[in-house]
């Protein structure tokens, strides 16, 4: 199957539902990023240090698989110009509703995160990637295509889920039992039967594939970046945090 087109529809579905990742900012939150008060996330609940980011105003910021209204009006009121590049139309139409709705110069494109070929070489200063390489089953092209579109000195923040939270049954994680049952990488296609797949395909909800750390990492090195920040982080509502942080996020960026 197409799992780029199935999950378009499926994260379409979730704009409808009000997932909390597709809830757009208040005016609130970006008259204040206009003042100079703002923050953004990678990962549920740590917000990005601030250091991670050079100033602001005037920087060209690619927000990556990044839709939703969330952290493109955000930088975008802080004085950034941003384009989100996102693989859903309803989650671009969240941020074209801020930007209208407040004003902000916000571009929109349609696309899949590893073919970033609508965008020229060195077109970015910064490439902000919230989790969401959970929902590509291969994100070997995504590096190098990011590498590509940075301008030299550019950075990339990325958010993921640790690779080893995807070794749970995860309806019985959902009711606080933390039961190891399968193997990584982890894959919706491939490492629940044919029924569990069925009702997930009925539900409507975006495919989920797990990515070594060896990837995710890795293949940022392999990309050519290097690595000068990382952190962890947690979500209170699922139950793997009161043993070890489930998310984590780097900062790398394209040499000189």
């Amino acid at each position: 199957m197409n799992v780029a087109d199935y999950n378009r529809k499926a994260w379409d579905e979730q704009v409808k539902r009000g997932n909390r990742w597709t809830q757009p900012v208040s005016a609130e939150i970006t008259a204040r990023a206009r003042q100079g008060e703002w923050q953004i996330v990678l990962t549920p609940m740590k917000p990005v240090p601030r250091s991670w980011f050079p100033t602001l105003p005037g920087l060209r910021i690619l927000c990556l698989a990044g839709a939703g209204g969330q952290q493109a009006p955000v930088l975008a009121a802080a004085g950034a110009e941003v384009t989100v590049f996102d693989n859903s139309p309803k989650q671009l139409e969240q941020d074209r509703f801020v930007a209208e709705r407040d004003g902000l110069p916000i571009k929109t494109v349609l696309g899949e995160m590893g073919d970033l070929s609508v965008f020229a070489g060195s077109t970015f200063d910064l490439v902000v990637n919230p989790c969401s390489v959970d929902f590509v089953p291969d994100i070997g092209p995504v590096w190098p295509e990011v590498f590509r579109v940075l301008r030299p000195g550019g950075a990339l923040l990325a958010g993921f889920t640790n690779p080893f939270c995807h070794i749970f049954d995860e309806k019985l994680a959902d009711q606080g039992q933390l039961t190891v049952r399968h193997r990584l990488p982890y894959s919706d296609l491939h490492s629940i039967s044919e029924i569990e797949r069925a009702a997930l395909f009925q539900a409507g909800e975006p495919m989920v594939f797990s990515h070594s750390l060896e990837e995710i990492i890795g293949g940022q090195i392999a990309a050519g970046f290097v690595i000068a920040g990382f952190y962890e982080d947690v979500w209170t509502e699922k139950c793997i945090t009161q043993y070890a942080p489930g998310f984590l996020a780097t900062r790398a960026y394209k040499p000189q």
